[in-house]
């Protein structure tokens, strides 16, 4: 039997099931400088454009299906390194776009504590919070899951998806389609650039495979496999 995106079984021959790979864009100058990105649309530095090409010669190897990504340009560069090496399409969604943060972007992390230490605060303890007056993380879930959701459901039963898009929306989708709750999202630790998390099908639902990987995954051997 095969699971869908949705947690429905279905009938099928037995296989490894939909994976999702969630790829975090490469190096922008702003991250050098840890400012604040959000929706600021910041290209990629000489080395964030190396990051994906070695990155994408990795995830080749995967043979993905489709690649979806975010519309802002630091995603969508990115995605075009992989779509290069496999011929596929890039399908840009702007629901993949990373936290709007209001007054916060623009600001480096220094500024942010400095400035909006309280907010910073209470967002770091899990508090349902506007950063900047932008959106909520939850909100960010609601737009970006669906977008996944909604690419992985066209895979074949054993199909890949690559999506290409930003720290914080990749944590909270990871975290919407665990079933995690909300003031728990924080546990899923950040992803360096360029690096990824692999969500694979299994009989409850999507499972976490890999998280922040750098390297091809490798089949786990043991009794939880």
């Amino acid at each position: 039997m095969a699971v869908s995106a949705t947690g429905e079984v279905t009938a099928g021959r037995p296989g490894r099931g939909r994976r999702v790979i969630l790829w975090r864009h490469g190096q922008t100058s702003w991250n050098v400088e840890r400012r604040f990105q959000g929706t600021t649309d910041v290209e990629l530095t000489e080395t964030g454009v190396a990051q994906a090409r070695r990155a994408a010669r990795l995830l080749v190897h995967l043979k993905p299906d489709a690649i979806v990504a975010s519309d802002l340009t630091r995603a969508a560069s990115t995605a075009a390194e992989l779509a290069a090496l496999t011929g596929l399409e890039v399908t840009l969604e702007e629901g993949l776009r990373e936290t709007y943060a209001g007054v916060w972007q623009g600001l480096t992390h220094g500024e942010i504590i400095a400035r909006y230490g309280e907010e910073y605060a209470a967002w770091k303890r899990g508090e349902p919070v506007r950063r900047g007056g932008g959106e909520l993380e939850t909100e960010v879930a609601d737009r970006a899951a669906p977008v996944v959701l909604r690419h992985a459901e066209k895979l074949a039963e054993d199909g890949t998806l690559v999506v290409v898009s930003h720290g914080g929306t990749i944590r909270t989708t990871i975290g919407r389609l665990l079933g995690l709750e909300p003031r728990s999202w924080e546990s899923l630790g950040g992803l360096t650039n360029c690096c990824w998390s692999v969500l694979g099908e299994g009989a409850r639902g999507w499972r976490l495979l890999e998280h922040n990987a750098g390297t091809l995954p490798e089949p786990v051997l043991g009794d939880d496999d």
